[in-house]
């Protein structure tokens, strides 16, 4: 990298709170300035002087009518930073989970990971499972190590019935062994040599539950409804669907 590459102003112009909250008001529209003073509550005066940093920076503009918006630079940035608040937030949990194995352009949009809610306690995931499966409509996808809990094959069942599709990757290891997507007819289920981690996604709810480092699974994990969440754990599922192989 070269010595003089400004990443160090960078981020010291990034290290401010307010800086950071007219950036984030700047996010949802253009706004005049005095309306930013007013939202994130400081001095006309404050205000004038953080945007006029944050346009010299390049990551805002101010448009003809007077209104201030970001630059598309400062929109890639922001995203950037989204992903950089969010592994900060839960740096405990990912200081111990391995992501090293999530393809690099899923873990470069984290950031819309950042409305989920972390869950620690392992029967409360469960149960977060269940019920997300349970209130399903349209779809539900799995990748997970267990096979489906007797109590959920008539659920399965039903809902198949209801024309909801259902999609599952699980060990090869245990693909022979796993008797639960066998027993319910039209489950289309493959197999991956290992599983990165746990994923639920159905149209309304999604869970992913990232493996420890040395691979072993603790069943704690993210849960949400966010549309973001949402997409990106769908597409990380179908990714890990294309690879998976088709018994």
């Amino acid at each position: 990298m070269e010595k003089n590459s400004g990443l160090d102003k960078l981020f010291f112009e990034l290290a401010n709170e307010s800086r950071l909250a007219v950036l984030g008001e700047l996010s949802k529209e253009k706004i005049k300035m005095q309306e930013i003073a007013r939202r994130i509550d400081v001095t006309a005066t404050e205000a004038s002087r953080q945007l006029e940093r944050l346009s010299k920076a390049l990551l805002v503009q101010r448009l003809p009518e007077g209104t201030f918006t970001l630059t598309e630079f400062g929109r890639l940035l922001l995203q950037l930073v989204t992903s950089l608040e969010f592994a900060n937030k839960y740096k405990t949990y990912f200081s111990t989970h391995d992501l090293s194995k999530i393809p690099v352009q899923f873990q470069n949009r984290m950031g819309e990971l950042a409305k989920s809610e972390l869950i620690t306690d392992t029967i409360k995931i469960l149960n977060a499972g269940e019920s997300a499966y349970i209130d399903m409509d349209q779809y539900g996808f799995g990748m997970a190590e267990g096979t489906i809990p007797q109590n959920m094959l008539s659920i399965m069942d039903e809902k198949i019935e209801k024309g909801i599709k259902l999609k599952f990757i699980v060990p090869e290891k245990r693909y022979s062994e796993n008797t639960s997507a066998g027993e319910i007819k039209n489950i289309e289920a493959r197999s991956l040599p290992e599983l990165p981690a746990i994923i639920i996604v159905t149209e309304k709810t999604a869970g992913i539950c990232f493996n420890q480092i040395g691979g072993k699974v603790d069943y704690a994990g993210f849960f949400g409804t966010d549309c973001a969440f949402l997409k990106w754990t769908e597409e990380l599922f179908l990714y890990y669907w294309s690879k998976a192989k088709n018994e």
